[in-house]
């Protein structure tokens, strides 16, 4: 098959390229292009850091490196307007509303399985590849979505919102291996640029960084109560609400109070309109947990899930599963009751639903129920 393969500069996607050659496929690659940095204003001024050369332009030589090697072509293609459009654009209104969005899971929709797959849908490729530890099976004309052979690394997570289209068109090189056996690849093909390379870890295209200052370049920081939702005490000031979700523990500057026993802060709700930051003491308190939750913005992939039946569910990428009931489904909405309480269930994560190994998909989290 003649296939179009998302190279990203990394190793798994490297290692991707030179399975599907094995395979006996025509392979191109192609570099995607979706933050403009200079535009943004993101490396000036850090000469030091980025060695003159920002990370998105290092991952492009790279990637060039592996597919000279490989002896492949190399496409690059822009798609900052659809990412800015549809995937940074609802990342800043998600944090303005008080919720905390995980954009990979709409960059894969919005771009990698969009306007990446048009183009090679439109330029004669026969199905589009990425470097994703997932798994596609096919059965009676239906693509199924199932975790990877490497557990650990399974992002089928962040793969919850692409549609039975979409699947259809898309190999999944890395589905059957683990990544010490993509190093181990890459060491015997001698893919310098990438073998030791670290794994990619922040914002989707964006990378890695201070997420607090890189956000108040965008939402403006206003200065607030951080309370005990206990005592109703003030025990500090945060720098605007919208930065801290469900659960954090780092960043809240809440030293020791006399004559208690420091047991850690933890967020356990947020008043947006106020401006309040709410915490709770110890990683056990049962503000942390609830017992359910709404989500919205569904999509199946596979097969809608029936009601009543014990599913699996991760609220959060490596997250173990979590059994919970779909006890209201509609076209819009479900709401899932959890066999068991969860902690730090946060609204704007996605809610990812699992039949054993197929991820059948799920939606966006909306309001927590507590008990």
């Amino acid at each position: 098959m003649k296939i179009l393969l998302g190279l990203s500069g990394g190793v798994d996607s490297a290692v991707s390229a030179y399975l599907l050659l094995k395979a006996g496929h025509e392979v191109t690659g192609c570099f995607m292009r979706n933050w403009d940095a200079l535009a943004n204003n993101d490396y000036l001024g850090n000469p030091t850091i980025y060695n003159d050369q920002c990370p998105q332009e290092k991952d492009y030589d790279d990637a060039k490196k592996v597919a000279d090697k490989l002896g492949i072509p190399l496409l690059r293609i822009d798609y900052v307007k659809e990412y800015w459009d549809n995937v940074f654009t609802y990342l800043i209104r998600e944090y303005e509303n008080g919720r905390t969005p995980n954009p990979d899971v709409f960059c894969n929709k919005y771009v990698k399985f969009g306007p990446f797959l048009d183009f090679a849908k439109h330029n004669g490729f026969d199905a589009i590849a990425m470097g994703h530890y997932a798994k596609r099976v096919d059965e009676n004309g239906v693509a199924y979505l199932l975790k990877s052979y490497d557990k650990n690394k399974d992002q089928t997570y962040f793969l919850s919102q692409i549609n039975q289209d979409q699947l259809s068109y898309c190999l999944f090189p890395l589905g059957d291996i683990d990544k010490g056996e993509v190093r181990r690849i890459a060491h015997e093909l001698d893919l310098a640029s990438v073998m030791d390379k670290k794994d990619s870890t922040g914002i989707c295209f964006i990378g890695e960084r201070n997420f607090k200052e890189f956000l108040k370049n965008y939402i403006p920081a206003t200065k607030g109560a951080i309370v005990d939702v206990v005592t109703k005490r003030v025990l500090g000031e945060h720098e605007g609400a919208m930065y801290y979700t469900i659960g954090q523990r780092k960043g809240l500057g809440i030293g020791g109070i006399p004559g208690e026993i420091a047991k850690g802060w933890f967020v356990v709700d947020k008043d947006i309109k106020q401006n309040i930051v709410y915490v709770a003491s110890g990683d056990e308190n049962d503000y942390l947990y609830s017992v359910g939750c709404t989500v919205g913005q569904l999509n199946w992939i596979s097969k809608k899930p029936q009601l009543h039946k014990v599913y699996q569910a991760k609220f959060r990428y490596r997250q173990a599963d979590n059994l919970v009931r779909i006890i209201k489904l509609d076209d819009k909405q479900m709401v899932l009751e959890f066999v068991g309480n969860i902690k730090a269930v946060t609204p704007g994560q996605a809610a990812v639903i699992y039949d054993g190994d197929v991820c059948l998909g799920g939606g966006i989290i909306d309001v927590i129920i507590k008990k």
